[in-house]
C-alpha cells in the first residue's frame, strides 16, 4: 500500500492568499496523480486531520473551502482519497520508531521523518522554496546498539517528496512497482527473494527467521537486504577484495566468531561472521562471501546472535 505523509512544516507558513491557493491547487493535484498511480489502497498519512490545519498563517483549511466553488470541488476530490491520522497509525508497531529521531533545519519533521522510515513519499505544500523539490535531506538520529552497547548515531538521509506533479516523473514506476508488490511481511520478502535480490544466496535456516519476523523490522531487513544486494551487483571478486558496501558491514571479533558457525548448502560448516545491522534494537544480518560465485551466503537475520549458556 502506497503511504503519502503530509509535511506538517509546509503548513501555516506566511505568504498571500494568492499564493496560498495556488499551492493547495497543485497539492490536491499531485496528491491525486500519486493515488492514481499507486491504486485504490494508496493513503495519506497526517499527523492530525488536514481539515483542522492552516494552509497559510490565518488562513485554515475550512475558509479556503468555503472561499469558492472550485475549492469545495478541490476538497472533494481530496477526501476521496483514503486518510490516515496520527502517523503512527500506520508504523507496524507502537514503538517502532522510538529510536529514531528526524529533523529538517534543525526542527523535528514527523510526517518527513515518517516517510523514510516507513518507505513512503512526503507531500508538502509549495510555498516555501524548501518545498519545491522531489527529494528533500534530512538529518537523522538513531539509537543503536554496538558492540553491547547503546550509542546515538547522526547521519543524513534523502526523502522522497512532491509538491507538485512534474515532481512525480521520478516516482511513477515506483508507485507502480509498490501496488503490484506489497512487500509488507517477512514472509514476501523470502518468497519473492530470487527476484528482489538475485545477488543474494541464503540458507534454508533464514527462511523461518523472515517468516516470523518482527513487523516493525520488515522495511529496515528489506532496506538492508536492498543495500547489500546493490554492492554484490557492482562487485567484480577479480579485482576487489569485497564489495563496496552501501550500509555498515564488520566483522566479529575472534571471541565470537564461534557463535556464527552454520552448516552451508554444502553441508560443510563456516563462519558466517561479516554482518551488516537493522534496528530498532539490536537487529543483524550475518553472511559470508562467496567469491567463486559471485555472491554473498546469508545465515541469519535477526537479533544480534548470543552465546549459548
Amino acid at each position: 500500500m502506497p503511504l503519502l505523509f503530509l509535511n506538517e512544516k509546509s503548513w501555516g507558513a506566511a505568504c498571500d492568499p494568492a499564493r496560498a491557493e495556488r499551492a493547495m491547487a497543485d497539492f490536491v493535484a499531485v496528491v491525486r496523480a500519486a493515488a492514481a498511480e499507486g491504486g485504490s489502497s494508496t493513503a495519506l498519512v497526517s499527523e492530525v486531520d488536514v481539515k483542522s490545519l492552516d494552509i497559510a498563517e490565518g488562513y485554515p483549511v475550512n475558509k479556503w473551502i468555503a472561499a469558492s466553488p472550485r475549492n469545495r470541488a478541490l476538497w472533494r476530490r481530496l477526501r476521496a482519497l483514503q486518510g490516515r491520522s496520527p502517523v503512527r497509525s500506520v508504523f507496524s508497531a507502537d514503538d517502532a520508531a522510538d529510536h529514531l529521531e528526524y529533523r529538517h533545519d534543525g526542527e523535528v519533521v514527523l510526517g518527513l521523518g515518517a516517510a523514510h522510515f516507513m518507505d513512503g513519499i512526503a507531500v508538502s505544500l509549495a510555498v516555501a522554496r524548501q518545498w519545491q523539490a522531489d527529494r528533500v535531506t534530512l538529518e537523522r538520529s538513531e539509537l543503536v546498539e554496538d558492540d553491547d552497547r547503546l550509542e546515538m548515531r547522526q547521519d543524513a538521509v534523502d526523502v522522497r517528496h512532491l509538491s507538485a506533479e512534474p515532481h512525480l516523473d521520478r516516482y511513477r514506476d515506483w508507485l507502480r512497482a509498490g501496488r503490484s508488490e506489497g512487500v509488507t511481511t517477512g514472509s514476501r520478502i523470502w518468497d519473492s527473494r530470487s527476484d528482489l535480490y538475485p545477488h543474494l544466496t541464503f540458507l534454508q535456516r533464514v527462511e523461518g527467521q523472515l517468516r516470523s519476523l518482527d513487523p516493525q523490522w520488515v522495511v529496515p531487513v528489506r532496506r538492508a537486504l536492498e543495500r547489500l544486494e546493490e554492492a554484490v551487483a557492482a562487485w567484480d571478486p577479480a579485482t576487489m577484495a569485497e564489495p563496496e558496501w552501501r550500509t555498515k558491514v564488520t566483522p566479529e571479533g575472534e571471541t565470537r566468531k564461534r557463535v556464527c558457525r552454520f552448516t552451508d548448502v554444502n553441508g560443510e560448516t563456516h563462519t558466517f561472521d561479516l554482518h551488516a545491522r537493522f534496528t530498532p534494537g539490536a537487529g543483524r544480518i550475518h553472511f559470508r562471501l562467496v567469491r567463486e560465485e559471485r555472491t554473498i551466503r546469508l545465515a541469519h537475520i535477526g537479533s544480534k546472535i548470543r552465546p549459548e549458556v
